[in-house]
């Protein structure tokens, strides 16, 4: 059985669990861990977990929201952690004792029962990866920071079961915002987020009959509404059964079978 939960997403930080159980084998891999050690605590322990309950850290890239205590939790709890050789430079090159593993796209790799599969996107990042993760059976898609989808993204997201989908922007939102303008054009741009229109027509392209979850995350605070997300996640997903919800800043989702 696989299954995932986001642990909070937005601008202040961001986190997912990924879980697959198998044969009395349980293997978890959480993907960033962008809040400091203590309250990263809390929320997996609000997720019923602590972080001796994780098998690996998966890092997309290297901004704040998204690296945060991925060093200090490795060293604490001696997990590995996965990253792009990018995004490991970015961050000053630094030691993980033996326990940093370097991602590239395309490269497969294993965390206990969990096959996961980086992919490169288009952001403002020295190498950013997203993922998708599957236990054999279901497939989930993580794809969250970066500002258009390529047809290499969307082939990676092709036949997945769950998506965990950035809906950053309202463009209209965006435009009359109190952002200075330097800043619209990077969150606008076509390396930085995805607007709620771009990430309406990724659902579209990759609903098929057996997606069962689309779950919208990193919306900002600023330049977004829960209600305009679902109403386009709905348009996009045009009456699919497919359960939709919005991963919120400080709680997160609740754990979702994939």
């Amino acid at each position: 059985m696989l299954r995932f939960r986001s642990l909070g997403s937005g601008s202040t930080g961001n986190a997912a669990l990924v879980e697959s159980t198998s044969g009395g084998r349980t293997s978890r891999l959480l993907v960033d861990c962008g809040f400091g050690l203590r309250q990263l605590d809390l929320r997996l322990a609000k997720a019923g977990l602590a972080a001796s309950d994780i098998d690996a850290v998966f890092v997309t890239h290297e901004h704040g929201d998204h690296i945060g205590c991925a060093h200090s939790l490795s060293r604490r709890n001696r997990i590995p952690v996965w990253m792009s050789e990018g995004t490991w430079l970015a961050t000053g090159a630094r030691d993980f004792e033996g326990r940093l593993n370097l991602a590239r796209d395309d490269a497969e790799f294993a965390v206990g029962d969990i096959a996961v599969r980086p992919f490169t996107v288009p952001h403002d990042a020295r190498e950013p990866l997203q993922l998708r993760c599957s236990d054999g059976a279901r497939t989930l898609g993580v794809l969250t920071d970066l500002g258009h989808a390529t047809a290499h993204v969307l082939a990676r997201l092709s036949g997945v079961h769950a998506l965990l989908l950035e809906f950053n922007h309202d463009s209209e939102l965006l435009a009359n915002s109190a952002y200075p303008a330097f800043l619209k054009l990077r969150v606008g741009g076509r390396h930085g987020h995805l607007s709620n229109d771009a990430a309406a027509e990724i659902a579209r392209a990759v609903r098929h009959d057996g997606l069962r979850h689309v779950v919208a995350a990193h919306l900002s605070e600023q330049n977004n509404r829960p209600d305009i997300v679902r109403r386009l996640m709905a348009e996009a997903l045009g009456g699919h059964e497919a359960e939709m919800l919005t991963a919120s800043a400080s709680e997160g989702s609740p754990w979702l079978d994939v």
